[in-house]
Formats: C-alpha cells, structure tokens, sequence
C-alpha cells in the first residue's frame, strides 16, 4: 500500500514533465504574440528549467526512503517557487514573488529528505 501511495508521485512527476514541455513551449512560440520584457522571458525560463528538474525528481520519489514526506515537500516546493515565478512572467503581476524564496527552501529540503 505504502508503495502505491508512493507511487502517486512518479504519476505526478510525469504529468508535471508534460506540463514543463507544454509550459516550455509556449515560452518560446506564445510569448512571441506578447512581446514580454526581458525580465519576464527569464522568469519564465527559469520556472521551466526548475519545473522538468523537480518533475524528474519526482519519478525518483517512490525509490527513497521516505517517499510520501519527499513527494510532498517537492510538489509544494515546485507549485511555490515556479508558480510564483510563471505567474510573475504571465500577469506581470509580482504579489506572489515572496513566496518563491519560501518554495525553493522546500526543494531544496525535498532533495534533503530524498537523502535520507
């Protein structure tokens, strides 16, 4: 059971993969029709690149030891620091770039615990 739970995560990671592609893609073809500032395009870019790293870890979850306090750190992690970002990058809107410090301490505490 343990293991099935774990296992949420590797189905999530997959999607979120598939998610950073699509993100990704419209990085480089739908922000053409925006002409975005070039703050922007680096804040985008840095949320995709930050989303497939933490979207491949993810598939490695169910592998550690603890994988459901991992998992979870992770997918917290990675919705604070790259929803914070992509959303800054879209609506030009910088409120939720305070919680972005926030959601990188939670990855790096989700690779922490992976070590365990």
């Amino acid at each position: 059971m343990a293991l099935a739970k774990a296992r949420l995560f590797q189905r999530l990671g997959a999607l979120s993969g598939a998610a950073a592609v699509g993100a990704s893609a419209y990085g480089a073809h739908g922000f053409l029709h925006h002409d975005p500032s070039d703050y922007q395009k680096e804040l985008f870019n840095t949320a995709t690149k930050y989303h497939f790293l933490h979207s491949l870890a993810l598939l490695a979850v169910p592998h550690c030891r603890y994988p459901m306090v991992a998992g979870t750190i992770l997918s917290t992690g990675m919705g604070m620091f790259c929803g914070a970002f992509y959303y800054q990058a879209l609506m030009e809107d910088p409120t939720f770039l305070q919680v972005a410090p926030f959601g990188g301490s939670l990855l790096i505490l989700g690779w922490i615990t992976m070590a365990l």
